[in-house]
C-alpha cells in the first residue's frame, strides 16, 4: 500500500483561529496537521492524503510584506516537502484571495502542484488565473464542505500528475490563455456544424468565448476645459525610445505614465512602437499614428 500523499494547507488568520481583522498583521506561522477548514478538507481527502501542516498568515502581512511572507512560505514548503499545496478557499475575501494565489504561485515556482478556490470576482482570480489552478466558490463559506471536497479532488489529481482537461470538463476557472491543440475536424467543418446547430435552435458551444462588456456610466462633462488636465491612454504599444522601463510587447501586467507637457507632436526620435500584434516600423517612424497629440 502506498503512503498517503502529503498536503500543506494555507489559511489566513481568521480561518487559522488566530483572530479577525485585529490580527491581520500576523506573520507567517506553521502548525502541524489540519486547522479550521483543513478539517473538512482532510475528511474529503480520506486515506489518500494527509494534511501534514497548515501555514497561517495575516491578510495584511501577506499584502504589505509580500517579500517576507513569500520567503517564509517558501522555507516552510522546503521543510515540509509536500506532494501538493492547497490554499483557501478564500470565497470573496479579496486580500485572502490574493494571498492564496501568491502561495500557489510560490509552490508552482518550486515545482509543487497547487490549487486554490475563490469567488470568480475575487481579485485573486484576475491576478493569478494564468499561473494557478483556481476553483470557483460562492461568496461565503456556506458550502464549505462542498468546496473542500472539490479542492481535495483536484489536489489529488494534481499530486498524481494527471493531466487536466478543459475548464468546462474539470470545473476550474479558465486561465485566459490560448493553447495549441489538434482537433479531429478542420475549422470550417466545426464552424458549419455550429452554424447548422444555431439555425436549428440546437445547443452548441462556441470555440471563441464572448464576454459581453460591462456598461460603464460616463462621467459628467467637464464644465471648464480651459483649466482641465487631460490624460491620454493608449494600448497601442507606445514606449519611449529604447524601452527604458522594459515593457513587454504582449500580455503586459503593468502600465507606465509619461508627461507630454509642452509637446506639439510625438517623433520617432523619442518614441517608438513595441507591440506584438502589428508591424511596428511605420508607427515607430511616426508615433502619431498611435497617439496623435
Amino acid at each position: 500500500m502506498n503512503d498517503p500523499l502529503k498536503v500543506v494547507h494555507y489559511v489566513n488568520q481568521f480561518f487559522g483561529g488566530i483572530g479577525g481583522e485585529e490580527q491581520a498583521n500576523e506573520p507567517v506561522q506553521v502548525r502541524d496537521g489540519p486547522v479550521g477548514p483543513g478539517q473538512p478538507l482532510q475528511r474529503s481527502l480520506g486515506e489518500d492524503a494527509t494534511v501534514v501542516a497548515t501555514i497561517i498568515c495575516g491578510d495584511n502581512y501577506a499584502a504589505e510584506s509580500s517579500d517576507e511572507a513569500s520567503a517564509a512560505i517558501r522555507a516552510a514548503l522546503s521543510e515540509q516537502k509536500p506532494d501538493v499545496v492547497i490554499a483557501g478557499p478564500a470565497f470573496d475575501a479579496g486580500r485572502y484571495g490574493l494571498a492564496c494565489g501568491m502561495v500557489c504561485k510560490v509552490a508552482a515556482d518550486m515545482g509543487i502542484p497547487s490549487v486554490t478556490a475563490m469567488h470568480p470576482e475575487n481579485p485573486g482570480v484576475l491576478t493569478y488565473r494564468r499561473d494557478v489552478v483556481i476553483l470557483p466558490t460562492g461568496a461565503s463559506g456556506a458550502d464549505m464542505q462542498r468546496d473542500a471536497s472539490a479542492l481535495a479532488s483536484m489536489a489529488l489529481k494534481l499530486a498524481r500528475g494527471e493531466s487536466l482537461r478543459s475548464p468546462a470538463e474539470e470545473g476550474y476557472i479558465p486561465h485566459g490563455i490560448r493553447v495549441l491543440s489538434t482537433r479531429d475536424q478542420p475549422g470550417y467543418v466545426r464552424a458549419l456544424d455550429m452554424l447548422t446547430a444555431k439555425l436549428r435552435s440546437e445547443p452548441f458551444v462556441s470555440e471563441v468565448p464572448y464576454h459581453k462588456p460591462e456598461s460603464v456610466e460616463p462621467a459628467p462633462p467637464v464644465a471648464d476645459l480651459t483649466n482641465a488636465k487631460f490624460g491620454l491612454i493608449s494600448t497601442g504599444g507606445l514606449i519611449p525610445k529604447g524601452n527604458p522601463d522594459r515593457q513587454t510587447s504582449g500580455n503586459p501586467d503593468r502600465y507606465y505614465t509619461y508627461s507630454v507637457e509642452r509637446m506639439e507632436s510625438l517623433t520617432g526620435d523619442d518614441w517608438e512602437a513595441f507591440h506584438g500584434g502589428y508591424y511596428n516600423q511605420i508607427a515607430s517612424d511616426n508615433p502619431n499614428y498611435i497617439l496623435p497629440l
